[in-house]
């Protein structure tokens, strides 16, 4: 079993920057795909970043340029580094992971979820 939990969401005005962390305990993240959703009001929960064990790295359209994940495998954390951000990148941001080699864009191919924390960017 892995736990995760994200921290770092608050309010920031347009063009700030935010960076979540998303802390992993039970186990480690070694062999795991990583990765971020969002999920606004009334909306789906979307894909907006993910990083493969092997190493690949992947955005949706609407974040890239803007966001970067990575992760420090020392400190069993994964990093999202928000910058540049709209009013429309307000939701709640969850972490996940999966064993999967790729387990792509939709959230039900993902296992591990966290708690969620919320971003709400102003104009």
């Amino acid at each position: 079993q892995v736990q995760l939990v994200e921290s770092g969401g608050g309010l920031v005005q347009a063009g700030g920057s935010l960076r979540l962390s998303c802390a992993a305990s039970g186990r480690t993240f070694n062999g795991y795909t990583v990765g971020w959703f969002r999920q606004a009001p009334g909306k789906k929960r979307m894909f907006v970043s993910r990083n493969t064990w092997n190493g690949g790295t992947y955005y949706a359209d609407s974040v890239k340029g803007r966001f970067t994940i990575s992760r420090d495998s020392a400190k069993n954390t994964v990093y999202l580094e928000m910058n540049s951000l709209k009013p429309e990148d307000t939701a709640v941001y969850y972490c996940t992971a999966d064993r999967l080699v790729d387990p792509g864009t939709s959230p039900a191919q993902y296992v591990y979820w966290g708690q969620g924390t919320q971003v709400t960017v102003s104009s």
